[in-house]
């Protein structure tokens, strides 16, 4: 069983992670670039949003998720699999049609939890 504590940084994990698949100017400079301080890729982030977003969505209520909150994580990590499955190297999608609605989408997921980057 997880205590609070756990779960609210699980959560704030979840959304940081959602906040990288936002920032296109971070993805660029950090995905792309290869500048710093921060050290990440496409690959750890699919692998960071789907190890923490997946049981978190099975188990939603116990993070106190409401259920517009869940529908839209939910359909944001639907897309965002589908997407992830089929795209591999951020220079070949970062400006694609199929990305914008990914970070658009993950936009609308951070205004639904109130997310605001410390």
């Amino acid at each position: 069983m997880l205590t609070n504590e756990a779960k609210k940084q699980i959560l704030r994990s979840i959304l940081e992670t959602i906040e990288c698949i936002s920032d296109k100017q971070y993805q660029k400079r950090i995905w792309i670039q290869g500048e710093g301080p921060e050290v990440d890729d496409f690959d750890e982030t699919c692998c960071n949003f789907f190890g923490d977003g997946d049981p978190l969505l099975e188990n939603y209520k116990d993070f106190g998720l409401t259920e517009f909150q869940y529908l839209l994580l939910k359909e944001f990590r639907d897309k965002f699999r589908d997407f992830s499955d089929h795209y591999y190297h951020p220079d070949e999608f970062i400006d694609s049609p199929e990305w914008e609605r990914i970070m658009n989408l993950a936009k609308d997921v951070l205004k639904a939890f109130e997310y605001k980057k410390n």
